[in-house]
């Protein structure tokens, strides 16, 4: 990930999402610290953040109540992008997008919404206020209304 001051050795690589009508690439890694605090950048950081929360969520789901639960995200060869897939033996349960203030809503996450139309889907912001739920169903928020949630 750009912007690191310092060199790290302990990171969590996240695989792709997504079947072949969805045109999704198949090999990319997408690269995350543990420690989120050596990135640079704040938009890149409050990314990593998130990451972080959702693998630790993740982990707990496999530990504690042995669900096959995994951390994707979502890139196509059509260059759409959505952050985090959370993934329960083998169908998407939650799509998350991180945005660092109020955005409009993720093009890229409403092609994700439409195509699975009863899968949760947040854009998350980390500096953000609004707080609403779009006529398609996508929860937009502050972060803190998913983080905070126990894991």
């Amino acid at each position: 990930m750009a912007g690191c001051s310092r060199a790290v050795v302990r990171h969590l690589q996240g695989s792709p999402f997504g079947a072949p009508r969805l045109r999704a690439v198949k090999k990319e890694q997408k690269h995350y610290h543990f420690d989120w605090t050596v990135v640079d950048d704040p938009a890149a950081r409050f990314e990593n953040l998130v990451a972080s929360h959702l693998l630790k969520w993740t982990h707990y789901q496999v530990d504690t109540q042995g669900h096959a639960v995994e951390l994707r995200y979502y890139r196509d060869i059509d260059g759409r992008e959505v952050d985090f897939v959370l993934v329960h033996s083998g169908r998407a349960v939650g799509f998350v997008e991180c945005k660092w203030d109020d955005a409009e809503v993720s093009p890229s996450l409403r092609y994700l919404r439409q195509r699975f139309s009863e899968v949760p889907a947040w854009q998350l912001s980390a500096i953000g206020k609004k707080d609403f739920e779009t006529a398609d169903g996508i929860r937009v928020a502050p972060a803190g209304a998913l983080l905070s949630q126990p894991v």
